[in-house]
C-alpha cells in the first residue's frame, strides 16, 4: 500500500524520468553504431628459443606398495599397527582368533598318530606272516623227506610181497603211508601259497597305510600353516599407509585374500603416474627430466626423470591415455602418496628460431566458406594448411600496409603452447600477424575483414 500511494503522488515525475532514460539509451546506441570502426588485434613475430612440453595430470605413488592380506578367515583379535606406523620385515601387525585352527591342529595331529599306529601294526603283521611262511617252508621240507622215505619203503615192501616174503596187507599199508606222506607235501605247498598271498595282501595294506600317513602328515602341515597365518606379519620394511580392519571384525578369505594392510616400502623415493594422451607418447623419451607441482606446495616445483611409459592403455569416454612414470626423490617426505600432481614433460627444444604466436595460427577471418576458399586459391594456400595440417602445414594472416589481410602458408615445428617454431614460410621477425578481429578497439567483433584498400 505504501508503494502504491507513493506512485500515485509521484506518477508524473516518474513517467518523465523513464522517458528520458529511454531516449538517452537510444541516442547512445545510435552514436555507438555510427562510431564502429573495424580493427585487428595483432601480435609480432619474434625470435628466440622454444621448449615444447607435454602437460599431464597424475597421482603420486610409492615405488613399491605391498598389500598384506589374510589367508585364513576369522575374527580379528588384536591389531598392533595403525596408519603411518613404521614397521620392519616380520613384525606382527595383527592376530586373527586362532581357536578354530588350534582345534584343527589337534585333530590333524591325532589323525597322523592313528595312521602311524596302523602302519606299525601292519609292519608287525608282515613280520609274523614272514615267520609263518618260513615255518611252512620247513614243514614242507620235512613232509618231502617223510614222503621220500615212504615211497622207498613202499617200493621195498611191494617187492618183498611180490616174492611172498611179506603179506599183501603189509604192502598195502606201506603204499597207503606213502600216499599220505605225498598228500601232506601237497597240503604244505597249499598252506605256503596261502601264507604268501596273505603276505602280499599285508604288503598292499602297508602301502595304503603309508599313504594314509602321508595324507595325515599333509593335513597336519596344513593345520599348522593355517594356525601360523592367524598371525599377520609385515613382509617388508616400510610404512603402513592403509589399515582396512578393526578389532572384532570378521575376515572372510573364501575366494581371495582380503587386504588387511597396505605398506609402502620407501617414501623417500616416489613415482608420479602421469596420464599422457596417446598423441603425446611418441614424443616422450625415457630419461627426460620432468617437473611437476602439487596443490600442497603450489609455489614449489619438484623435479624427476621419466623412467617408463606403461603399455596398459586407459580409455575414458573414447580418450586413450598411458601412464608415464616419473621417478623423483622425496628425502623429507613432504610429497605424500595419493596427491594430485601437474607434470610438465619436455619433448623438444629449438634455439634461436623464428617464433609464430599461436593465436595467429588459430585465427581465421569471419568470411563465408566459399569466399574463404576463393581467397586461399588466390594466394596458393595448400589444402593441408587449412584442413589436415599434415607435415606441420599451417596458415596465418599478415596485416599489410593499408589494413589489408593476406594469408601466408607456413610449415611449423615444435610449440610451447604460446609460440610455435617456424620451419619455412614468408614471415619475418617483426611482422604483424592477425590474432583477432576488434570493433572500436573494445574487443573481438564480427565485422568482415577487408582485402582491398583501407576505408577512408
Amino acid at each position: 500500500m505504501v508503494v502504491r500511494d507513493y506512485y500515485e503522488r509521484h506518477r508524473k515525475p516518474l513517467v518523465a524520468a523513464s522517458v528520458v532514460v529511454v531516449v538517452l539509451a537510444l541516442a547512445g546506441w545510435g552514436m555507438r553504431g555510427r562510431g564502429d570502426i573495424q580493427q585487428y588485434a595483432t601480435a609480432p613475430v619474434e625470435q628466440g628459443s622454444i621448449t615444447s612440453a607435454v602437460q599431464a595430470t597424475g597421482t603420486i605413488n610409492p615405488v613399491t606398495t605391498v598389500p598384506v592380506g589374510s589367508y585364513v578367515s576369522g575374527t580379528v583379535k588384536y591389531i598392533f599397527a595403525d596408519y603411518n606406523t613404521q614397521v620392519e620385515s616380520g613384525q606382527v601387525l595383527a592376530l586373527i582368533d586362532p581357536q578354530v585352527y588350534d582345534a584343527q591342529l589337534v585333530q590333524a595331529r591325532g589323525g597322523l598318530e592313528n595312521a602311524v599306529a596302523n602302519q606299525r601294526n601292519l609292519d608287525a603283521s608282515i613280520t609274523a606272516q614272514e615267520a609263518a611262511i618260513k615255518n611252512n617252508q620247513a614243514n614242507i621240507e620235512r613232509s618231502k623227506a617223510a614222503a621220500d622215505y615212504a615211497r622207498v619203503n613202499a617200493r621195498r615192501t611191494l617187492d618183498l610181497a611180490a616174492r611172498g616174503v611179506l603179506p599183501r596187507d603189509q604192502a598195502d599199508l606201506s603204499q597207503s603211508a606213502f600216499d599220505q606222506a605225498d598228500a601232506q607235501v601237497r597240503a604244505g605247498d597249499a598252506q605256503l601259497n596261502q601264507s604268501v598271498a596273505q603276505l602280499t595282501q599285508l604288503l598292499a595294506q602297508l602301502d595304503q597305510a603309508r599313504a594314509q600317513v602321508r595324507v595325515a602328515q599333509g593335513a597336519l602341515d596344513l593345520a599348522q600353516t593355517n594356525l601360523k597365518f592367524c598371525t599377520i606379519t609385515s613382509p617388508i620394511d616400510g610404512t603402513v599407509v592403509a589399515r582396512n580392519v578393526t578389532v572384532g571384525q570378521s575376515v572372510a578369505a573364501s575366494l581371495q585374500a582380503p587386504v588387511v594392510f597396505s605398506i609402502a616400502q620407501d617414501l623417500t623415493r616416489m613415482q608420479l603416474y602421469a596420464a599422457t594422451d596417446e598423441s603425446d607418447t611418441g614424443n616422450i623419451k625415457v630419461g627426460t627430466e620432468a617437473t611437476f607441482q602439487v596443490d600442497a606446495f603450489p609455489a614449489e616445483t619438484f623435479r624427476g626423470r621419466v623412467s617408463a611409459i606403461r603399455l596398459n592403455a586407459t580409455t575414458v569416454q573414447n580418450v586413450v591415455t598411458y601412464n608415464t612414470v616419473i621417478d623423483f626423490e622425496n628425502p623429507d617426505g613432504r610429497v605424500l602418496p595419493g596427491e594430485t600432481a601437474y607434470a610438465t614433460i619436455p619433448t623438444g627444444e629449438a634455439t634461436n628460431v623464428v617464433k609464430i604466436p599461436n593465436a595467429a595460427i588459430r585465427f581465421t577471418p569471419n568470411l563465408p566458406a566459399d569466399a574463404l576458399k576463393q581467397v586461399y586459391r588466390q594466394y596458393s594456400v595448400p589444402a593441408a594448411a587449412t584442413s589436415s595440417h599434415a607435415g606441420g602445414s599451417q596458415v596465418v594472416w599478415k596485416l599489410e600496409p593499408g589494413g589489408r589481410l593476406r594469408p601466408v602458408p607456413l610449415r611449423v615445428g615444435i610449440t610451447d603452447y604460446t609460440f610455435t617454431q617456424l620451419v619455412s614460410g614468408d614471415v619475418q621477425v617483426g611482422d604483424a600477424l592477425v590474432t583477432g578481429e576488434a570493433v572500436g578497439g573494445e574487443g573481438v567483433g564480427t565485422a568482415p575483414p577487408r582485402f582491398g584498400a583501407p576505408r577512408r
